[in-house]
């Protein structure tokens, strides 16, 4: 299932690193795309929207309902 995410805070590669590292975690076969000028992270996985957001949040970064 494809949902996005509007993410703040990530201001670097290795933000995008620690984003995409959260969400593979979770579900390794995920598929994350992620727009850093546009704080937008896409993910297709089965995993629930909550599940995600909070993952992305525990690696210190604010998910925008």
């Amino acid at each position: 299932m494809q949902q996005q995410f509007t993410v703040t805070g990530m201001t670097c590669g290795h933000c995008e690193a620690a984003v995409t590292r959260a969400i593979k975690q979770l579900d390794g076969g995920a598929q994350v795309k992620i727009d850093r000028s546009q704080d937008l992270v896409e993910v297709d996985s089965t995993e629930p929207r909550q599940a995600i957001a909070d993952a992305i949040r525990e690696e210190g970064y604010t998910v925008e309902a």
